[in-house]
Parts: C-alpha cells; structure tokens; sequence
C-alpha cells in the first residue's frame, strides 16, 4: 500500500553484476567532465568535496562551482584550492535564494562532454569518476545514477540508526532507474541532453525540493537512458541538525507533495480525473492507517513509531497539493 515511497532495498551482493571486463574507461574514448556543485555556507565541506576532486583517479577537467550566497562565502575556500587544483576551478555567484536557478547556472559554465553532479556536503572516494563514466560507456546509457551512503555521527541517537531513516532504495546495475527515484545528489549526465532542455532546471522549485527528479524525469520523456550503476557511491556525512524526526517528517512532506505533483501531472504514467480521484481517495486512505499504526506501535520503540509517522508526513504532503500549498524546504 506504500509503494509509492522509496525506502531502502537491500539487494545481496550476488545480485549486482559488476561491470564486464572491458567496461574500464582507460579502453574508451576519453570524454571532457564538469563537475558542478551548487553551495550554500557550507565551506568547510565544500573544501573536503574538492580535496576529493584532487584525488580522483580520473580528474575532472573542470570543477564548477556556484554560490547561491549573495555575499560569495565560498569564495575564499575556492581561490585557496584554485592554487593548488590539478583541474580549473570555475566560480559564480547567484545572489537570489533558488537551488534550481544556482543548479542552472553550473550548467551554463560546464564546458564537458558529460556533467557529473555532487552535493557540497558529500565525499567522494578517488575512483567515483572513474567508475561512473565506465557504467555510461558500458551501459551506453546518457545518465547514470549511484548510491549517496549515509554516514551518521558517533553520538547519533539509537532509534535514528535502528529506523535507518537516511538510507535511499538501491537498484541492480544497468537497470533504468525507476522514475519516482529520480534525484540529483550523485550523477552523471550527458551534457548534450542538458543543454537541449529549457532551464534546464524549473525554477518554480527553486525553493522547495524536486526540481531534479523534475528534470530527470522530463530527460527521460524525451528519451535519455538513465541507468542505476551501484558501485560508484558518494558519502554524506548526516549533520546533528538532520537528527531529529521533526527534519525527518519535513523532509517526508516534500517528498510527498513532489510525488503528488508529478502523478497529478502524468509525469509518471497517463492519468484521467476518475485516476486522479481514487490517487485522493487511496492518499486518505494511508494517512489514517499510518496515523493510527503510529500510535499502535509505538510500545514497540520509537523507531518503529517514527517510521509510521514519516509514511503518515508523506501522504500528508501528497494530500496538501490537492489544495495547492507548497513547502518551501529552502527558506
């Protein structure tokens, strides 16, 4: 009944093929990579995710680097790296408060052949290029997607790491990812798709969340392959101000309501009123049951309590769109 909900599937390590022998990039046409990061007053993780670029076993040939921080408080962190970087550095400001708007900026600086996609808070192992590019060029694919693994701090309270509220849904390599899991985060794309899409990103979620599964869903309307390549994974460190189930339940709102959004849209699959209504009617159906297991099972430890209030939170946002309120997550 909650399908329509990423959570983590746990594949058994027999089932993820690894790549074939000749898969290794060093034997493919070497092809320019942009690597474009948004930031927003995160500097002391925005300088170990480029001490990570410098490490890559296939180094980018240039960083793109955007500042949504109308006062540039990346700037001083950039030009520290720009003197010792094997790669060029570029720098740009975009002063309005818009994730989508500072998303489209990196692509209109990227110059490569393919464009690859890291969060300011994640860290990337040396041969994370180097194993999503071999996936693209295996898989003859125009995007691949790759795990972002969770990292929680020492101190990080028991019902958070027994619930394992961060994890995202894992797929088996090659396969097409499936089009509610679309997100940005840890990808790689093919500039030539981003540059033919207007935007690319909308930046009417400039201030919310989903403007990157919109546009991975729209590349994948027009045609683009987009494939799930397991072993080439970033890390995101789980910051103290993430461990609360407030932030959990904001987070599982928005997710609802970018599901709501592109369901009602027919992003996903064609729907008419008659499917639109029993959507409402199947949503208020799993909140109430959510709802009520919360409070059921909350005996049970709090893990299991907050995991029915997070399914509850979600189709709490999915139900919200049908009267046209929109969580603004960037404020």
């Amino acid at each position: 009944m909650f399908d329509d909900v990423a959570w983590c599937i746990e594949i058994p390590e027999s089932f993820v093929p690894e790549l074939a022998p000749d898969a290794g990039y060093e034997k493919k046409i070497r092809m320019s990579i942009s690597v474009c990061v948004a930031t927003y007053r995160r500097n002391d993780r925005l300088s170990a995710v480029l001490d990570d670029l410098a490490r890559q076993e296939l180094l980018p040939d240039q960083v793109v680097i955007v500042d949504n921080d109308a006062d540039g408080a990346a700037r001083t962190v950039v030009e520290k790296h720009r003197t010792r970087a094997p790669f060029a550095i570029d720098y740009d400001i975009q002063p309005q408060r818009n994730i989508a708007l500072t998303r489209n900026r990196t692509v209109e600086l990227a110059s490569g052949e393919w464009l690859a996609f890291i969060d300011d808070d994640e860290r990337a192992p040396p041969d994370w290029l180097q194993k999503l590019l071999a996936a693209a060029q295996s898989y003859q694919a125009d995007g691949v997607l790759a795990p972002v693994e969770p990292q929680l701090p020492d101190d990080a309270p028991g019902w958070i790491r027994r619930g394992r509220f961060y994890d995202f849904p894992h797929q088996p390599n090659g396969a097409a990812v499936p089009l509610n899991f679309m997100r940005f985060g840890n990808v790689l794309l093919r500039g030539s798709w981003l540059r033919a899409e207007p935007g690319p990103f909308d930046p009417r979620y400039g201030l919310m969340t989903g403007e990157d599964g919109d546009l991975l869903v729209r590349l994948v309307h027009r045609g683009a392959k987009i494939v799930w390549f397991e072993h080439a994974a970033v890390f995101e460190p789980i910051e103290h101000t993430r461990l609360s189930l407030r932030w959990l339940l904001l987070r599982a709102l928005s997710g609802g309501q970018e599901f709501a959004r592109q369901t009602l849209s027919g992003r996903y699959r064609p729907i008419n009123w008659a499917g639109r209504c029993l959507f409402c009617l199947r949503v208020m159906l799993q909140l109430v049951i959510a709802a009520l297991l919360a409070m059921l099972v909350s005996p049970l430890g709090r893990h299991r309590a907050a995991a029915w209030m997070i399914k509850a939170w979600a189709n709490l946002g999915k139900l919200s769109v049908f009267w046209g309120w929109r969580y603004s997550a960037y404020t």
